[in-house]
């Protein structure tokens, strides 16, 4: 049941991360204006399960005035809020809580806080001036931390892995620009050991996000469809993964089905499931464009 609708309020971003799965950067195209942020939560309204709204980005608070006003929107139709930043801003703590505390008075139920060495190495960064700024105002704060590529040994007593299989730990997702320039020289796995998809249930998502270009993310790149096109409810209700040409492979077989109906030329071995899902997705984007956007998150 879909009970979440994550809004990336704009592409644009104050970094241009290796990891980004998104490829957001200072020069990403892609933002939303208020009234479509209307729209889109007065459809959450008529599908009648949705209970949480997050705003991320590239980087939400970019657009403050349009974020504080959206968040509002939501509040008042009754949604539980959530917002995603690196807070680039908080170039002290009193400066973090000027941003922070209309956040406090509008009742948002989570704050999520970019804070590791893809956004700064700075001992005390601003997003940890950030929160402690935030837990000091009271708001539900709390960090995420990607990590750098490491590789390690899972327990020997995981039966979904061969004893002694290497994997790559560090939280990183291979898709967008990581898989462009993270990859390299980790080690691999056959393409064909990955037949399902651990991230996303595309039989019933509980979440989608939305772009400013109308694009319904079930997973960042795979599109349920367009919400300036069809209306969001009346998309949630007609999906059916098994007639999407993207998320029925996968959900039937993961990504290596993915490549092997399509034909998709691949290599031997992938760091995992989702390094050959985007490479495949990307070898497919010309045939599937309305189901693969927007094509920026494939680095085009």
């Amino acid at each position: 049941m879909l009970t979440g609708v994550h809004f990336l309020l704009t592409y644009r971003c104050t970094f241009e991360c290796d990891h980004c799965f998104l490829f957001g950067s200072p020069n990403a195209e892609g933002t939303f204006t208020f009234i479509q942020v209307r729209q889109v939560l007065d459809e959450a309204s008529r599908i009648g399960s949705i209970k949480s709204i997050y705003f991320e980005g590239g980087e939400s608070m970019l657009y403050y005035p349009l974020l504080l006003a959206s968040i509002k929107e939501a509040r008042q139709q009754g949604f539980d809020v959530g917002i995603v930043t690196n807070a680039y801003f908080a170039t002290t703590e009193q400066d973090a809580e000027l941003w922070f505390a209309p956040l406090r008075d509008l009742g948002i139920a989570d704050l999520s806080i970019s804070d590791d060495a893809f956004h700064s190495d700075e001992k005390d960064s601003p997003a940890k001036r950030a929160l402690r700024a935030a837990r000091r105002l009271g708001l539900p704060a709390a960090s995420i931390c990607i990590e750098q590529p490491t590789i390690n040994t899972k327990d020997a007593n995981d039966a979904k892995t061969a004893k002694g299989e290497p994997v790559v730990g560090g939280g990183v997702m291979f898709r967008g620009r990581a898989a462009e320039l993270l990859t390299k020289d980790l080690p691999t796995r056959p393409w064909g050991s990955f037949t399902q998809c651990a991230h996303e249930d595309f039989a019933d998502p509980g979440r989608v996000h939305v772009d400013g270009y109308g694009n319904v993310h079930l997973c960042q790149g795979i599109s349920m469809g367009n919400i300036w096109q069809t209306p969001l409810s009346q998309l949630v209700k007609d999906y059916r993964a098994e007639c999407h040409p993207i998320a029925g492979p996968l959900l039937e077989g993961g990504p290596a089905l993915l490549a092997k109906e399509y034909g998709v030329p691949h290599a031997d071995g992938y760091v995992d499931a989702c390094h050959l899902c985007y490479r495949a997705r990307q070898a497919l984007l010309p045939r599937f464009p309305q189901y693969l956007a927007p094509k920026q998150v494939y680095g085009q």
